[in-house]
C-alpha cells in the first residue's frame, strides 16, 4: 500500500488549498488517518485526523476552525480543506496511516505519503 499527497502549492495569507491524500493498493477503512506536517528546522507535527471508524476528527489547536479533514471511502482518498492560511501554515505535509485507535504521536503511524509542499506568503 502507497499513500500519495498533492495539492500544495504557492498561494498568499487568506487564501486556501485542498490536500488529497490517495491510498493504491490498498485501502484505509479500518485505520485512523492524519496529516501532519514539517516546516524547516522544526519536527513534525501533527495536524488532524480521522479516527479509524471515520465517525469523530481531530485537530491542532493552531489550525482548528480553518482546516477540514474528511474522507471518500469509495475513491480511498483522505482530503483536507486549508481556510485562512497564515505564512505559519507554510511545512511540508504528509499523510499517514495507523493501525489502531486515533492518536496524534507521529511515531505511532507506520505508513506514509511522500508530503506535498504547502507555501504561504504575506
Amino acid at each position: 500500500v502507497q499513500l500519495q499527497a498533492c495539492g500544495g502549492g504557492l498561494v498568499q495569507a487568506g487564501g486556501s488549498l485542498r490536500l488529497s491524500c490517495a491510498a493504491s493498493g490498498g485501502t484505509f477503512s479500518n485505520y485512523a488517518m492524519g496529516w501532519f506536517r514539517q516546516a524547516p528546522g522544526e519536527e513534525r507535527e501533527f495536524v488532524a485526523a480521522f479516527s479509524r471508524s471515520g465517525g469523530a476528527t481531530y485537530y491542532a489547536d493552531s489550525v482548528k476552525g480553518r482546516f477540514t479533514i474528511s474522507r471518500d471511502n469509495g475513491k480511498n482518498t483522505v482530503y483536507l480543506q486549508m481556510d485562512s492560511l497564515k505564512p505559519e501554515d507554510t511545512a511540508v505535509y504528509y499523510c499517514a496511516r495507523k493501525g489502531g485507535y486515533y492518536c496524534s504521536e507521529t511515531k505511532e503511524y507506520d505508513l506514509w505519503g511522500q508530503g506535498t509542499l504547502v507555501t504561504v506568503s504575506s
